[in-house]
């Protein structure tokens, strides 16, 4: 049974076309949400997308009651001290943003990257909010996708890892009501959050809140660990055979912060075995959780 409040899905391929390839992966894991790159996650090269695809799996996605969210590419550091880099950056999310709005999604993650230097966090700063503000305002103008920015596992000088760090991107934008946030569970393990130990993951969640704002949690990435507590190695696993355990994602899915946030896996895949179990073993876990 579908749970609109908790929606719950993967990472989904889209080689061969976005409908033929996306489409069939929800079918096969049981996913009710998925999570799409629209361009090459480990490049710059964007992409001008397949008319008649988008439409398909807009169609598709309806048919479905599919909830859709795209991650833009992996390299995008819009806090980068190399000039090029933040061009780059800034072009691949905007590229995001549009073809976001053209497939109906509901949003799009970046991560937050890092200013590489302690002296350059002030300007990184200053470089998000001038590559945010008109994006915020276009996408906002006209109904388009949020942006979700996403902490990182810690490595280098992160602009945002620990959920506490956020307050001060969100600050850089005005607290621009379009900029939301997608929170990664191996990513905030990596950074130091005990999320593992009984009430760990609350008070995550608590502290997000707390620096972010209610509202501001767009998107859960539920993702095991194959590291240790402050690793600052984003290695996900599988849920329940990583070092954060089962018991923490039901912990996630009672919080009330995750009220009507969707869910993705990004999980080793198996082909789609490894997504379709955790996104059974999820699905149990909210309907014991939601049950009481």
């Amino acid at each position: 049974m579908t749970r609109p409040d908790r929606l719950i899905g993967a990472h989904a391929p889209t080689s061969g076309g976005i409908a033929k390839a996306a489409l069939p992966y929800a079918d096969a894991t049981g996913a009710e949400v998925v999570q799409v790159f629209v361009s090459n996650p480990r490049g710059w090269a964007l992409s001008a997308g397949d008319p008649a695809q988008d439409e398909a799996f807009r169609a598709g996605c309806q048919q479905r009651g599919l909830a859709v969210y795209v991650h833009a590419p992996l390299l995008v550091n819009l806090g980068s001290p190399t000039p090029l880099t933040v061009e780059r950056s800034a072009a691949a999310v905007r590229h995001s943003l549009h073809r976001g709005a053209e497939i109906g999604a509901r949003a799009v993650v970046f991560h937050a990257g890092s200013s590489v230097t302690e002296e350059h966090y002030p300007a990184a700063l200053r470089q998000i909010r001038e590559a945010l503000l008109p994006l915020l305002d276009w996408s906002g103008e006209r109904g388009g996708p949020r942006l979700l920015v996403e902490p990182s596992a810690g490595g280098g000088r992160s602009v945002a890892a620990r959920v506490e760090q956020l307050a001060a991107v969100l600050a850089a934008v005005d607290h621009h009501p379009q900029l939301g946030v997608c929170f990664d569970t191996c990513h905030a393990w990596a950074a130091g959050h005990d999320v593992a130990t009984p009430g760990g993951m609350a008070a995550t969640l608590d502290a997000l809140v707390a620096s972010c704002g209610p509202g501001r949690l767009g998107l859960v990435h539920a993702n095991d660990s194959k590291d240790g507590c402050g690793s600052r190695r984003d290695r996900h696993e599988n849920i329940g055979a990583g070092m954060i355990g089962e018991k923490a994602f039901g912990e996630l899915l009672a919080h009330p912060a995750t009220a009507g946030v969707p869910m993705v896996v990004e999980t080793p895949t198996r082909g789609h075995a490894g997504h379709a179990a955790d996104i059974a073993t999820l699905k149990h876990l909210r309907d014991a959780t939601l049950a009481h």
